[in-house]
């Protein structure tokens, strides 16, 4: 079972990185043009953005029907539903880092697979910036 599992995550995780690859998220000028709404604005990844939505909100209509995925014990569905700080902190600096960047955490590790090296330095520093919370996040 668990080298099914492995094989059905490597090939969702190509399907995810082709359409990343496909919708022009490794650009990051074209995700940048994007944010860019008070600019030049570009709209094109909102079809991308829509797209990943779409099938989401498949994905978690149909879990709700099922027993149990077809690979593992359990459905891995998050628990958590108050707003806290964390999460607002996080948030925030996500798309600080999205909107200096141009990349986000989907399109820097599958531009690093495609060889761009901006994606290079930036999944760089978004490890750094993980081994770093990992060492000073508190107890709980």
């Amino acid at each position: 079972m668990a080298v099914l599992r492995s094989v059905a995550a490597f090939a969702c995780g190509l399907v995810f990185s082709l359409g990343l690859i496909l919708g022009g998220m490794l650009d990051p000028a074209r995700v940048l043009a994007f944010l860019d709404v008070a600019g030049v604005w570009n709209p094109a990844l909102m079809f991308v953005l829509g797209g990943a939505v779409c099938v989401a909100f498949a994905g978690v209509r149909l879990a709700r029907h099922l027993k149990r995925p077809m690979l593992d014990e359990a459905f891995a569905l998050p628990t958590a539903t108050r707003i806290d700080a964390p999460l607002v902190l996080g948030s925030c600096l996500f798309g600080l880092g999205w909107g200096m960047a141009g990349f986000c955490p989907g399109p820097a590790v599958a531009s690093v697979g495609a060889g761009v090296w901006q994606g290079c330095v930036f999944t760089a520093a978004m490890l750094a910036g993980m081994l770093v919370f990992e060492r000073v996040k508190p107890a709980g």
